[in-house]
């Protein structure tokens, strides 16, 4: 007799709601060491990898890996491309709206060198709001704004780079869906084609967003198809075998592009296995998105606060409890509002993502 199916459903016994705010938690941990002291060159997964990546960016890794598997997971259940991207829209749009008008009319004014009038007569802070809502996210900066005296200290908002990508992906998955090639030959194609960007460094190319979009195609690829192959694939052998060859791609150079083979497998596995305890890292509201999108600035503002300069541990340890509570606000006040506002999934499908990612 043939052994039931560890993980046959998505059901609410999971972990996605602590990883997610794992992936934001190091996000903003990386970024103390760029913003506070100008280099992350001593960010602790930099020195473990051999400077091949920091902990930020395998944040972002997460982020997308957990994407590819629960949007798959969302666009079977809804059933409609245009009900499936209404859902992407309000989980993404809202919270960043308020982010960018709060940077542009509350942050930007606050820290300018220029008169008030000045600056909200420059077209500056309009075109930042018009642009980042477009998601040309290259216009990052504020007229007479600039926190810190490093190369990083004009920019509003860095984290903003990766929603681009992530807006593409989801268009990706809405076409699929609807040609109905959401299928794993399609999928693989797809990691493959993600692996051979990361391979050929695409992220560093001067063609905007698209080299971004190739270069973190392998994490959600991954995630897509591990949704394909949930009933079939997770255990703790191959979670064995995952982190082990995590391990050696660290020797091997390779950490980047061995991630979305040996990390996103690890990603998932922890999220969905259902012998380790569920973390309610939601219980206060889903606070990922929020913490991300406001991580940044904040550390701006403490380090500038702190003379434009300080050591990681300080602006990480000022700026950590502000971003939870802002992210607070963000998801009470503008995302779960915004997201009441969701189309219903169709009926009779047997997979139902957990709520807030759905």
């Amino acid at each position: 007799m043939a052994k039931p199916a560890l993980y046959p459903t998505i059901d609410r016994h999971n972990n996605f709601d602590l990883m997610r705010l794992l992936a934001a938690l190091s996000v903003v941990f990386s970024h103390a060491f760029l913003i506070g002291e100008g280099q992350q060159a001593t960010e602790p997964l930099m020195l473990l990898t051999r400077g091949q990546c920091v902990l930020g960016v395998a944040g972002v890794f997460v982020f997308f890996t957990i994407s590819g598997f629960l949007v798959s997971a969302s666009c079977e259940a809804t059933g409609s491309a245009g009900r499936f991207l209404a859902k992407r829209a309000l989980r993404i749009y809202p919270g960043l709206a308020c982010c960018v008008v709060v940077s542009a009319f509350v942050l930007g004014p606050a820290v300018t060198q220029l008169a008030p009038a000045d600056y909200f007569a420059d077209p500056g802070p309009y075109k930042y709001v018009l642009y980042n809502l477009l998601m040309y996210v290259n216009w990052n900066s504020l007229p007479g704004v600039s926190f810190t005296g490093f190369a990083a200290g004009s920019v509003v908002d860095g984290p903003l780079w990766s929603l681009p990508s992530e807006v593409l992906m989801y268009l990706l998955v809405a076409a699929l869906g609807a040609l109905r090639m959401l299928r794993l030959p399609v999928i693989g194609a797809l990691l493959a084609a993600g692996l051979v960007g990361i391979a050929l460094d695409t992220a560093s190319s001067a063609v905007y967003l698209l080299g971004s979009a190739l270069w973190l195609l392998p994490f959600f690829a991954a995630g897509m198809a591990l949704y394909k192959l949930r009933d079939r694939v997770f255990g703790p052998r191959l979670a064995l075998v995952a982190l082990v060859g995590l391990a050696a791609s660290i020797p091997l150079g390779r950490f980047i592009l061995l991630f979305p083979i040996f990390g996103s497998y690890l990603v998932l596995y922890v999220a969905l296995e259902r012998r380790l305890p569920v973390i309610r890292a939601a219980r206060f509201g889903d606070l990922s998105y929020g913490v991300y999108i406001y991580g940044w600035p904040i550390e701006q503002l403490v380090t500038r606060a702190l003379g434009g300069a300080a050591p990681w541990w300080q602006v990480f340890a000022l700026s950590l409890p502000a971003a939870a509570a802002v992210a607070f606000l963000s998801w009470h006040l503008v995302e779960a509002p915004a997201l009441r506002f969701k189309p219903g999934a169709r009926r009779g499908l047997a997979v139902a993502a957990p709520a807030r990612q759905a």
